[in-house]
């Protein structure tokens, strides 16, 4: 199941974790809506987030 996620909840993640200097990064180079599955390896490797974590957490929110 893909999961699309807003730009926004990334970099507030990123704020949240403490990780400001890739805020910059992200809002440059992520599309407005991220395939959790198609940008795992840039999610991971660039800004160090856990794209199942981030599924999770989008999934939980929907089910609310």
């Amino acid at each position: 199941m893909t999961i699309q996620l807003d730009k926004q909840e990334v970099v507030d993640l990123l704020r949240k974790e403490g990780k400001n200097e890739h805020v910059q990064k992200a809002l440059q180079e992520l599309p407005d809506k991220i395939d959790h599955e198609k940008h795992a390896q840039m999610l991971q490797q660039k800004f160090g987030i856990d794209p199942g974590k981030l599924a999770a957490k989008a999934l939980e929110k929907e089910l609310r």
